[in-house]
């Protein structure tokens, strides 16, 4: 399977634990954290504490740690972590980090007594485009952003009324700390961050050229 730059969805490395013991550290986290979900109130996980406890692990790793859920499957638990970095994660990439992250939540008791399975996988192009680093790895690939002030009852570029959907549509030329310059139909135009709401990848068949027609 293909792993492309950092868009590409990676196939999921799984690690079953049968019998996972001990309490676990709860500490503050990076990272987008999912509820925990159990019907069994001494088997509750809080997603957000296993964030900060696993951030150190795939920062070490030269990683982002991008989301951290917890759900019940049948008689264990499935937790699903998804890492991202600069140029893509390869499933070796894949299998490293969750020995890695495995051997942490041993160590530390994190998810207590219940059964339960590991998932790590890289995001796929449904991810929205939230943060500077999700429009840096989307440099080249073409998106579908709404303005901001849109969705906020304001009135968008253009001096369309207020309240009426409005979205742009460009390919990522630049990146930075605190905007993006996209590349609409043959003129470059750079928006803050401010300005837009989530960023969507789109899908392009055949193979989508790069802002400079290569």
């Amino acid at each position: 399977m293909q792993v492309g730059p950092g868009h590409t969805q990676s196939r999921p490395g799984r690690v079953t634990k049968p019998d996972v013991r001990g309490g676990g550290r709860s500490q503050g986290g990076r990272g987008e954290a999912g509820s925990g979900d159990s019907r069994n109130g001494s088997s509750q996980v809080d997603a957000e504490a296993l964030a900060g406890l696993l951030s150190p692990v795939v920062d070490a790793a030269g990683m982002d740690l991008e989301s951290v859920r917890v759900s019940v499957a049948g008689r264990r638990r499935l937790l699903r972590v998804v890492v991202d970095a600069d140029g893509g994660v390869s499933l070796d990439d894949i299998a490293e980090i969750s020995r890695e992250i495995s051997n942490c939540l041993d160590k530390n008791g994190a998810m207590g007594e219940t059964p339960y399975t590991l998932e790590v996988s890289s995001p796929g192009v449904e991810r929205p485009l939230t943060e500077p680093r999700h429009w840096r790895r989307a440099m080249g690939r073409l998106v579908s952003v709404p303005l901001a002030s849109v969705a906020d009852g304001g009135r968008p570029h253009g001096g369309t009324a207020p309240g009426r959907p409005a979205t742009v549509t460009g390919r990522v030329v630049a990146a930075a700390e605190h905007g993006v310059t996209l590349d609409v139909d043959g003129q470059r135009r750079r928006f803050a961050y401010t300005e837009l709401g989530p960023g969507k990848v789109q899908v392009e068949f055949g193979g989508g050229g790069s802002p400079d027609g290569h």
